[in-house]
């Protein structure tokens, strides 16, 4: 009964802290400046990307160093159709669709190659990615790049353009955030793990590594897709510089810092994105790449698993500093030395296990 109690608790506490957070995120552009809501929008964009490149790199544990070129081609895809007059739905589905297909096509020559080899693959992307954006200038505006204004607020809605913005990127990160958490907690998760590990192990339990890494790059490329329909929301602009393979790099670095194999750590990894380069310019505009890496090297030695295990570590510290330290040469007062018996030693050991299964159901 206790234990039902416990999860009960547990449950009506998070369910409460979820429905606070929503609260917050639906109140606060209306309170806060245009400034920070852009800033806010911003990350959201990013978040989104980071997440897809989570699942192929931080739960499949493969390779994918061109995140960036999804993410600019579902821009250009959702600026073109808004220039053609398209219902905004299908310009959606279309950023994210057509960057799904593209991707399902580079995994499905790429994902035979391992290591080295993948990796050249996902960098030609980008590099590619971005003469070609400047040849097609009937499609993409060429060098120039092209704008396309679609989230402007309605006069009905009665909000800035800012704040209407912000329930944009709210509504499809939201919903982006949701699809992958149930996605890597389900039976693809579980495979994502596997092949991670060990691809040996995972094709003998029936589960295809080849198929598995497709999925997971393919659901990667739609992700960038959806980031890149927010950039477009957000910015209302896009040109080949979009598609660089710095930026790229960057979205890569993010991610880590975050936390690979994370959820919470693809929004953290959105915020690094947006935050650090402004610090990093506000304090020296000459040192910003050598700050960067500076803060990339603090960050991988002192939290080796990203920013999102650092409550973690501050409980472990915690649990070691106020644990009760025993003399040199005295047994600890648990034990089994100060049994009478060594029945009574097996029943106490017995129980402490039993509590230890009841705190964890």
């Amino acid at each position: 009964m206790r234990t039902i109690s416990a999860v009960l608790a547990n449950r009506s506490v998070r369910a409460s802290l979820i429905a606070v957070v929503a609260i917050a995120l639906i109140v606060a552009p209306l309170i806060l400046p245009a400034f920070t809501n852009q800033t806010l929008v911003r990350i959201g964009v990013y978040a989104v990307a980071i997440l897809g490149l989570n699942i192929v790199m931080g739960y499949t544990g493969q390779v994918n160093l061109g995140q960036i070129f999804f993410v600019g081609l579902g821009a250009y895809v959702a600026a073109y159709g808004v220039n053609h007059d398209w219902n905004i739905l299908l310009v959606f589905v279309a950023a994210c669709v057509i960057p799904g297909i593209v991707g399902l096509f580079v995994a499905l020559a790429a994902a035979r190659l391992g290591g080295l080899a993948i990796a050249m693959v996902t960098i030609a992307l980008p590099i590619v990615g971005v003469p070609l954006a400047k040849r097609l200038d009937e499609f993409t505006g060429g060098s120039q790049g092209t704008s396309a204004r679609f989230t402007d607020a309605p006069d009905w809605s009665g909000l800035y353009n800012d704040q209407w913005q912000f329930y944009i990127v709210l509504l499809v990160t939201a919903a982006a955030f949701l699809l992958a958490r149930n996605l890597v907690r389900g039976r693809y998760g579980r495979s994502f793990g596997v092949v991670r590990e060990n691809e040996a192990v995972a094709a003998s339990m029936g589960i295809s590594p080849y198929r598995t890494k497709v999925l997971a790059f393919t659901v990667a490329s739609i992700f960038g897709g959806a980031s890149g329909f927010l950039y477009l929301a957000a910015v209302q602009y896009t040109s080949p510089e979009t598609l660089s393979f710095g930026h790229s790099i960057s979205l890569v670095a993010a991610m880590v810092i975050g936390g690979a194999g994370s959820i919470t750590g693809a929004l953290i990894g959105g915020a690094y994105y947006v935050f650090v380069p402004q610090l990093t310019n506000a304090i020296d505009p000459n040192l910003t790449a050598i700050s960067q890496g500076a803060i990339l090297l603090a960050v991988l030695f002192l939290l080796p698993q990203g920013l999102v295990s650092l409550p973690r570590v501050i409980r472990r510290l915690a649990r070691r500093r106020t644990a009760p330290s025993t003399p040199s040469g005295k047994p600890p007062q648990n034990s089994p030395v100060h049994h009478p018996t060594t029945e009574a030693a097996v029943r106490e050991g017995l129980e402490t296990q039993r509590g230890k299964i009841d705190h964890e159901d």
